[in-house]
């Protein structure tokens, strides 16, 4: 009998994963989640993540709840986990909610930050971690048109053609790019919001950095979001550059949380 909630944060690097959730012929965060959990509780749901990331894009706090039938400390859990995980993947946090748990439903926010390597020679500490670009981008372009996502709009131009949804309408609250403080030579484009279509955040930074290195003519977001097709933007950014950085839930971390504080502005 499933008795227990977990609520996990769960970082990992994925490059080795065909995205977060489970696929029956591919190698999935979730579907290592599925199986470390059951070498520990055999009768253990499976994981309800809050984000679909796709092939490739990292995480440093995805969200992720599982049902339990075995009473084990929350700390037990983080620690006990991990270690059956691979080295890609890692619990950083666990904290107890109700049986059925679904973050999705909870969600009030996502911030995804996508980092770019400016520079006409591979760095090999952010390969597979950075899109790298030979030129050096105009910040100022490229903040003017993140400013223009800026609210709630119609974002049918900003997904990708397999993307069938019929509810294209997202609010963004946030949306721009600075210098990384550790490195002179990326810049990090972070955006948050109530929710994204698919691709929309690498439909986002392709376009701002097409258009911040002169590539495409400034205005294209606002253009976009007049015409709705996707002709008026810029490239799909690669998936290796894109974060999956916070998601806020509206009960926030849940209950009895190891560790406590895990450092998140």
């Amino acid at each position: 009998m499933l008795q227990f909630g977990v609520l996990l944060t769960i970082a990992y690097a994925g490059r080795p994963f065909s995205g977060f959730a489970r696929q029956e012929h591919a190698r999935t965060v979730a579907g290592e989640l599925d199986r470390a959990i059951a070498r520990i509780d055999p009768l253990a749901s499976r994981v309800r993540g809050a984000s679909r990331t796709d092939s490739g894009v990292h995480a440093s706090a995805q969200r992720a709840a599982f049902d339990a039938s075995r009473q084990l400390d929350l700390r037990g859990w983080a620690l006990a986990l991990t270690a059956k995980l691979p080295p890609e993947i890692s619990v950083v946090r666990a904290a107890s909610v109700p049986v059925g748990y679904e973050p999705r439903k909870h969600t009030l926010s996502k911030t995804y930050r996508y980092d770019i390597l400016q520079s006409a020679v591979r760095d090999p500490f952010l390969e597979g971690r950075a899109w790298r670009v030979d030129e050096r981008l105009n910040q100022q372009w490229v903040n003017q048109e993140l400013s223009a996502l800026i609210g709630e709009h119609d974002f049918a131009a900003f997904r990708a053609a397999s993307d069938a949804r019929t509810n294209t309408i997202r609010r963004i609250f946030r949306a721009e790019v600075r210098t990384a403080p550790h490195h002179p030579r990326v810049a990090e484009i972070r955006v948050a919001g109530n929710g994204f279509l698919y691709r929309m955040v690498r439909i986002i930074v392709g376009t701002a950095v097409d258009v911040g290195r002169g590539r495409l003519a400034p205005g294209a977001v606002s253009r976009a979001l007049v015409s709705g097709f996707r002709r008026d933007l810029g490239m799909t950014a690669p998936a290796q550059g894109l974060i999956l950085e916070q998601v806020d839930l509206d009960d926030e971390e849940g209950h009895d949380a190891w560790p406590p504080d895990l450092g998140v502005d």
